[in-house]
């Protein structure tokens, strides 16, 4: 079948759902259908390329306003491509809306991957959340043919799609990429790390991610052998950085930035510990989580709706409070002070990414979506 692939943002724009729609696309390829994925434009990429196999149609947007790119004209684009079956991601939100409508017109179903709420940090953020909710985004998701969660307990929660009768189908990783043989010793030796336990953040330096409540967390560990480690780059860095020089914490916390590719795997070797401290519903999952846990790395993510349904606590990892430092500390000195516990919930996270977050499995329960609308 000929697949097209609606995504706000794709690479090189970073996030989770830019890397879910990539190496979805890959694997549905892989599985025999032609796909393509239409996304915004922005400055410094090409109308049309080829990515990693994966052919890309970038439209021109009239803004970008909030975070949230407004292209209408993706809606011609679609009008004149041919494809058995439109695919959108949401959040940003405003493409799915587009695509949903081009989709009824050409009479072509319409899949919605609900990735997570929207959320705006401003104070007439919620006013434009809940009018938007009342009024194009109850549309998108009524015209849906089908809606697909990550997480149950996401699903459950969210006001926005939880009346509907929703497929949960988890983001997934790249097990062989994100492999415990991979060697972290080059990555340790740049950062200057000789004995220390290194705790591990990846992602976008953003608000939502409870970053603050990471660094300070090394307020409570200074009497341990610890580096706290950032990779990622973003707007809230300065901030952190304020943050780490009014308490202190500068040989206790440092940034990698914006890491090549191919070396990101080895960050996760060279870790001993990994954290994802999310405290807004924007996390809805938390794909580097996955990563760390391909890489037998030990994990604690935030007991939120969505992250921690990734893990069974006590099993592959903690659940830490949101938003609590010091809560935080205490689960980072858990582990450190149970290394074989520790060790234990490496080689569990692997084993469940192998048993239920490969791409080659997610790929295939979506293609059985696509097949039993399109068989009625």
């Amino acid at each position: 079948m000929k697949i097209a692939q609606l995504s706000p943002y794709f690479y090189p724009h970073l996030g989770g759902v830019e890397s879910h729609v990539l190496e979805l696309s890959k694997h549905l390829i892989d599985l025999g259908h032609e796909v393509f994925v239409v996304t915004t434009k922005l400055e410094d990429t090409k109308s049309e390329e080829i990515v990693e196999g994966v052919p890309i149609k970038r439209v021109e947007p009239l803004t970008i306003f909030l975070s949230t790119p407004i292209v209408p004209g993706v809606r011609d684009v679609l009008s004149e491509e041919d494809y058995d079956i439109l695919h959108g991601h949401s959040p940003p939100p405003l493409m799915s809306f587009f695509g949903v409508r081009s989709a009824n017109k050409k009479d072509v179903p319409f899949v919605l991957t609900y990735h997570c709420d929207l959320e705006i940090p401003y104070s007439f953020g919620p006013l434009i959340v809940n009018l938007y909710e009342r009024t194009l985004g109850t549309y998108t998701v009524s015209k849906a043919d089908k809606i697909i969660t990550t997480t149950t307990s996401y699903g459950a929660t969210s006001k926005a799609v939880w009346h509907r009768d929703a497929d949960i189908i988890p983001n997934a990783v790249d097990e062989k990429r994100f492999h415990p043989s991979n060697d972290g010793s080059q990555i340790r030796e740049k950062l200057g790390l000789e004995d220390e336990i290194l705790i591990t953040y990846v992602g976008r330096i953003v608000y939502h991610k409870g970053l603050e409540y990471f660094v300070q967390a090394a307020n409570y560990l200074k009497d341990e052998n610890v580096q706290f480690l950032l990779v990622g780059t973003g707007d809230f860095r300065s901030e952190l950085e304020s943050i780490i020089e009014r308490e202190g914490l500068e040989d206790s916390v440092m940034f990698a930035g914006r890491v090549p590719n191919e070396e990101l795997p080895n960050y996760y070797a060279a870790t001993d510990i990994f954290v994802l401290p999310s405290v807004s519903r924007l996390e809805a999952f938390g794909i580097v989580a996955l990563e760390a846990m391909a890489s037998c790395v030990p994990v604690i993510v935030s007991n939120i709706p969505g992250v921690r349904d990734v893990i069974v606590e006590g099993k592959h990892g903690l659940l830490a409070d949101p938003m609590n430092s010091e809560d935080l500390a205490g689960k980072i000195r858990t582990l450190i002070e149970n290394p074989d516990m520790a060790e234990r919930m490496g080689e569990n996270g692997r084993k469940r990414v192998e048993e239920k977050f490969t791409w080659s499995k997610v790929a295939e329960e979506i293609e059985e979506v696509y097949e039993s609308i399109l068989n009625g």
